[in-house]
């Protein structure tokens, strides 16, 4: 699987596949910047989810939450954005157009 994770600044640029067959990897690699700073995630380059990414996204959110951080997910995929409806996990995943502020 060909993910590539791409940080600038204190935005994480996600591209490829996010699967069950490589989520530990993206999610450990998304943990490590998101411990770091407040963190706009881009998912723009996501080209297939299943399940496994919302489980990666809610990951994510438990560990800023932990460190005291903001992160904002932006740019979506249709289908990301409706399994994330089919699981009404919308409210604990913030989501948006990319934000200045962050």
């Amino acid at each position: 699987m060909d993910i590539r994770i791409h940080l600038e600044g204190n935005c994480l640029f996600i591209s490829g596949p996010i699967t069950y067959d490589n989520v530990v990897e993206v999610t450990r690699a998304g943990e490590a910047a998101i411990k770091a700073d407040d963190m706009l995630v881009d998912l723009t380059g996501v080209t297939q989810v299943d399940s496994s990414a919302v489980s990666m996204l809610l990951e994510w959110m438990r560990t800023t939450q932990t460190y005291g951080r903001r992160t904002e997910f932006v740019n979506l995929p249709s289908n990301l954005a409706d399994l994330i409806e089919l699981y009404d996990v919308g409210s604990l995943l913030p989501t948006g157009k990319p934000a200045e502020s962050i």
